[in-house]
């Protein structure tokens, strides 16, 4: 990229999605870019690659959701963390023409990983994690008691809990987990009050962590999701 040009091989259609981000993950790579790097325009990579600029809108959207890349008003979308063809992972396909049972089939696999993961936190977290936790878990809060619903809120508490496992493994199977499972509304079956009995467990949830109560922590998530399989139930009638 010295000369001010992209070397890119063009994208044949076929999974054009995967292939644009297999292909910017590896010219980040090899160009060596590193966080704070400004990234190729929109319009750049739709030329350099040959596709639409909506493939690629939809590229920088998914790199956005795993916090690999960040927009910024007037000035184009930067690097956060480096990434590799071998590192990037995608979020999850579903068939979405039956929306309910992807979701509980979603939520099935979720529970088993997401359980351990709270009981996992409860035993590695150390002193600098907690204030992360609760600094999510405040706005989490914040954000509920004042709009009724906070799914973005929610989404980062649950982050900062995987993070304190100190086990990547964690946060990359969870965060695309959960990525496919809210990614499809703001208000799940346009319902704002979705998994809204959930709520006064999240606080439950961090205080058993704090305490490396791991029984009580893998019961407070249970609940959790509990909650969810109900509402995904109950309002997908």
């Amino acid at each position: 990229m010295a000369d001010g040009t992209f070397s890119f091989e063009r994208i044949p259609r076929v999974d054009r999605v995967r292939s644009v981000m297999n292909a910017l993950a590896d010219h980040i790579d090899r160009s060596g870019m590193k966080p704070g790097d400004k990234l190729p325009t929109e319009r750049e990579l739709s030329l350099a690659l040959g596709v639409g600029r909506s493939t690629v809108r939809e590229v920088i959207r998914q790199l956005q959701a795993l916090g690999v890349a960040e927009p910024r008003v007037g000035s184009g979308t930067f690097l956060i963390r480096t990434i590799t063809p071998g590192t990037i992972h995608m979020p999850l396909s579903l068939d979405m023409s039956h929306l309910r049972d992807a979701l509980l089939q979603t939520l099935e696999v979720r529970r088993g990983i997401e359980v351990e993961a709270s009981a996992v936190a409860a035993l590695r977290h150390t002193a600098d994690d907690v204030p992360h936790m609760e600094a999510a878990l405040v706005e989490m809060e914040r954000v509920h008691i004042d709009k009724g619903t906070a799914g973005r809120e929610d989404l980062a508490f649950h982050l900062s809990i995987y993070d304190a496992t100190h086990n990547p493994l964690f946060s990359r199977l969870l965060e695309q987990m959960r990525e496919t499972f809210e990614g499809f509304f703001d208000q799940p079956f346009d319902r704002p009050d979705f998994a809204r009995r959930s709520f006064p467990f999240h606080r439950e949830l961090f205080e058993a962590i704090v305490a490396r109560d791991v029984a009580l922590a893998r019961e407070k998530t249970y609940a959790i999701l509990e909650i969810v399989e109900e509402d995904i139930k109950d309002m997908s009638r």
